[in-house]
């Protein structure tokens, strides 16, 4: 069955978290998900109130399967071109290696070239190595070391 995708509801919340815990890299470096949390719910009324910034469920059949955000970034490098930020990336998993995430992903690929991005990028944690094979294998390319500083 086809995916079907669409911009996240506040009721959705809970599904994206749980879909974000499951797939963390390793268990315990990813808080417990508070969907009533009010900074939680504060985050998803920014990404839904700005239109640089989409967070999609992707649903079989009308049960969310899949969750990704795009950014799109606009930029002076590259004569001005905007970037595609492709983030949190999760399949649920008792629907991995089905397809799904390739799907997934190009269509998150087809939104960034509506929008004009002559790049799509994305972080994956190091420790995800199957993850690292996965978009790869779609055609991304390590380039570049990421860095983090939390605050």
């Amino acid at each position: 069955m086809p995916l079907t995708f669409r911009d996240a509801a506040r009721a959705d919340i809970a599904t994206i978290l749980t879909l974000s815990f499951e797939g963390a890299a390793t268990p315990g470096t990813v808080e417990t998900p508070e969907p009533d949390n009010p900074a939680t719910l504060s985050a998803f009324e920014a990404i839904a109130a700005d239109p640089n910034h989409r967070l999609i469920v992707a649903e079989e059949d009308g049960l969310i399967v899949g969750t990704l955000q795009i950014s799109f970034i606009p930029g002076l490098s590259r004569n001005g071109q905007w970037r595609g930020q492709i983030e949190n990336v999760h399949i649920r998993a008792d629907r991995r290696g089905n397809g799904l995430g390739g799907e997934m992903m190009e269509w998150a690929i087809a939104r960034c070239r509506e929008r004009g991005c002559a790049l799509v990028q994305l972080t994956s944690n190091k420790l995800r190595t199957d993850a690292h094979r996965f978009y790869e294998r779609l055609g991304f390319e390590r380039s570049h070391e990421g860095m983090k500083l939390k605050i």
